[in-house]
């Protein structure tokens, strides 16, 4: 089966579930995942701090819906749990709908979708409905039903590491707490998920080690680096956050805060070679979990290498973002991309030049044609670069993204020098 078929299974199976940051649902969808990439399980108790915030609660839901004056259903959570907004408490009552309207989310300028609204920390409930049905409700007594429970539980974080030759690591992260929507939410587990099932078959012939982590959005991060953030400060080398990755958009390239990590050098190498243009600076204002990874104290080189990115498309965070604006096989494409840039990170590496002071003679090594005329090829283009950036100190992203040439190039002129004993290659 393609790639994109079984992504598209997996999408199926995981739509209905009612995920959030914490609950039963969030640990099905873990254990549906765990079919492509078996993860540890890392459990954090409700009221426990990690870092500056606490655990919360666990809330799980078995049902929610209103009844209006006339008896019909609407806002029925088992028909989108979109319908109710995230971490609301129990209810069972009958209220005005003008005590109803405090309690109802729309969008007005687009009065077709449900919004997505959650209120994880300040306990009150909340029901979101299209503008288009919230402008018809009837005056009259609501019966309003949220069969939920807020307890105390666990939040889990789930991950799982390729065992490379060295201990350097390059870290891959999503987040799977979002309830039925599909770029913004399914498409980035999906995706890390196959690339850690396509990664694993590598494994015994990679440089690094490779870790993957599959969390709540923001609080399951900062618990992650609570546990093993000074760790990872040691060996990260790298690592990327996989979101909004499921459209028909071109890639967009999200920079670390580091603005040139190697993370960034080979992403960006990738961009250039697919003739990808949409690269944009770290800003910490809007995104997902790079901002945890990227925080002040931390400062992990962590970018994010999207398609339409959040908040830029128009049916992001509604219900609107769903299965029809998926790309399948665009997403095995996304798969690709993401191993094209590991393939970058593996095959890179420093040379130091044997001969730094001035140009080395370099007919004698049958490194330069014996006649000298005014046509270049690129291979000889290439070597200057290599020749002069030779200092032990810029890698062969840096050349690549310098120079403009493909790192399969400089790799193939670099292998030359170095068989002339011009250079010494060093690992990063």
């Amino acid at each position: 089966m393609e790639i994109a078929a079984e992504i598209e299974e997996y999408f199926d199976k995981l739509w209905p579930l009612n995920r959030s940051i914490t609950g039963l649902d969030f640990r099905k969808s873990l254990e549906i995942l765990d079919n492509i990439i078996p993860t540890n399980k890392i459990s954090f108790k409700t009221g426990e701090k990690v870092l500056d915030w606490t655990i919360p609660s666990e809330w799980n839901v078995k049902e929610a819906y209103i009844l209006t004056p006339s008896g019909e259903k609407i806002a029925d959570f088992k028909t989108n749990n979109l319908h109710l907004m995230g971490y609301s408490i129990p209810v069972n009552e009958r209220i005005t709908l003008e005590e109803l309207r405090n309690h109802i989310f729309t969008l007005p300028a687009q009065p077709e979708a449900i919004p997505y609204v959650t209120s994880y920390y300040k306990r009150q409930w909340g029901f979101c409905l299209p503008h288009l049905l919230y402008e018809k409700l009837e005056e009259g007594e609501y019966t309003v039903v949220i069969d939920s429970e807020l307890i105390d539980g666990i939040l889990i974080d789930g991950d799982a590491l390729i065992q490379g030759k060295s201990e350097k690591e390059i870290f891959f992260s999503t987040y799977l707490c979002h309830p039925s929507m599909a770029n913004n939410e399914l498409s980035g587990p999906l995706v890390l998920s196959f690339l850690y099932r396509e990664l694993k078959k590598q494994e015994g012939n990679l440089k690094y080690s490779y870790r993957f982590a599959i969390l709540p959005e923001t609080i399951g991060a900062v618990a992650y680096l609570s546990k093993f953030g000074n760790l990872m400060k040691q060996r990260t080398i790298a690592g990327y956050q996989i979101t909004c990755i499921g459209d028909k958009g071109e890639f967009t390239y999200k920079r670390s805060r580091q603005h040139n990590s190697m993370a960034d050098r080979a992403a960006e190498q990738f961009m250039k070679e697919n003739n990808q243009k949409k690269i944009i600076d770290f800003n910490p204002a809007i995104g997902s979990d790079e901002r945890q990874w990227c925080s002040p104290g931390f400062n992990l080189p962590v970018g994010s290498l999207m398609r339409t990115m959040y908040a830029v498309y128009p049916e992001y965070h509604t219900s609107l973002d769903n299965k029809s604006l998926m790309d399948f096989p665009g997403m095995q494409k996304a798969v690709e991309a993401y191993l094209d840039i590991i393939n970058n990170i593996e095959q890179n590496y420093f040379y130091k030049s044997n001969a730094p002071y001035g140009e080395p003679q370099l007919g004698p090594r049958g490194l330069f044609r014996a006649i000298s005329d005014k046509d270049r090829q690129e291979d000889e283009l290439a070597m200057w670069w290599l020749l002069n950036y030779a200092d032990g100190e810029h890698d062969l992203l840096t050349i690549a993204n310098l120079s403009g040439f493909k790192m399969s190039t400089l790799i193939r002129v670099g292998s030359k020098i170095e068989e002339s004993g011009l250079f010494s290659k060093l690992d990063i």
